[in-house]
C-alpha cells in the first residue's frame, strides 16, 4: 500500500466550490482499480492549500492504470479549473504508524 500527496493550490475565492467538486469526483476514484480510498485536508495557515492523500495498491495503480483511464480524465474535468498552479504529486510508504 502506498500513499499518494498531492499538494494543490486553488484559485483565492474558489474554496468551497472546489471542495465541492472533489467530494462529487469521489465516485471516479472508487471506479479505478487497486484505490483504497483518500482524505482531503486543507491548510489552517494557507487556505488555499489542499493535500489530497490517497491510498492505492502500487504505485502503478495510480501512475499507469488511474492516470491513463476515463476516470482520471474526469478528475481533472470537475477540479481542474480551479488549480492556481500545477499539483505536485509524490508517492510514499509508511514506515513507522501508531495503528
Amino acid at each position: 500500500m502506498i500513499t499518494e500527496i498531492a499538494q494543490i493550490d486553488v484559485k483565492p475565492g474558489t474554496e468551497k466550490e472546489f471542495e465541492a467538486a472533489v467530494a462529487k469526483a469521489r465516485a471516479a476514484f472508487g471506479r479505478a482499480e487497486g484505490f483504497h480510498g483518500f482524505e482531503l485536508h486543507r491548510s489552517i495557515e494557507k487556505p488555499q492549500r489542499y493535500r489530497l492523500l490517497a491510498r492505492w495498491e502500487t504505485v502503478d495503480a495510480h501512475m499507469v492504470d488511474f492516470r491513463n483511464s476515463p476516470n482520471f480524465a474526469e478528475w481533472r474535468a470537475l477540479v481542474g479549473s480551479f488549480f492556481a498552479s500545477p499539483p505536485e504529486v509524490e508517492h510514499t510508504e509508511t514506515v513507522v504508524s501508531t495503528d
